[in-house]
């Protein structure tokens, strides 16, 4: 008995296990839910989304980057969306279109490092839904009063980026989440399969 008694005393002095006294913590999950539509938008609330770079898409709202379409260019330097009071207000500077070979015909370049003025615009409603649970994707209209887009998006991992396949509304069809995860290759424009990318990636900041 003494023999037992001395060796549980040694194992509490070591301050090894079996003591009774151990406390385990439990880890605090930081993790922002982004289950619904008011939970999404209390999250991006108040925060800048930017899109630069190589995060810019070669065909945005599916069309290609690369030809001069005038005034509805598709070739971007940055685009910003400040997120308030659950609407997007966007701010998006053109690049340059290079060697035209004229309106809506290929041949061009877009110059993203030559950029032309901004321009702004906000939306009048913003609509979330199908939401996974995880945030891994969902849907959304955004209405910006003359025209319309609609598109799957997620969440990275880490809740830092936000990409958007967005398209003209009625313009695409196989774009909804369950028709695959963002960017898979399952929409068709003018009924025809598209095979660019239309993911616009934007950091959360």
């Amino acid at each position: 008995m003494k023999k037992t008694f001395w060796s549980a005393m040694m194992v509490c002095t070591l301050g090894l296990a079996g003591c009774g006294d151990d406390k385990t913590e439990t880890p605090v999950d930081t993790k922002p839910k982004l289950d619904t539509q008011a939970n999404i938008l209390a999250f991006l609330e108040g925060k800048t989304l930017v899109m630069e770079g190589a995060n810019i898409p070669s065909h945005p709202l599916s069309i290609d980057e690369d030809i001069d379409w005038g005034s509805a260019t598709q070739c971007f330097q940055k685009v910003s969306i400040g997120v308030g009071g659950g609407n997007f207000h966007v701010t998006s500077t053109p690049g340059t279109i290079r060697n035209s070979t004229g309106v809506g015909k290929p041949g061009s370049t877009c110059d993203h490092d030559a950029p032309q003025n901004a321009l702004t615009f906000d939306s009048k409603a913003v609509t979330i839904s199908n939401i996974a649970a995880d945030g891994s994707c969902f849907e959304v209209l955004v209405d910006y009063g003359s025209f319309k887009q609609e598109g799957r998006v997620r969440f990275s991992e880490d809740a830092k980026k936000l990409s958007m396949e967005l398209y003209f509304e009625t313009k695409a069809t196989g774009w909804h989440c369950a028709d695959g995860a963002v960017g898979a290759q399952s929409v068709k424009t003018a009924g025809v399969a598209f095979s660019g990318n239309a993911v616009q990636v934007y950091v959360i900041n």
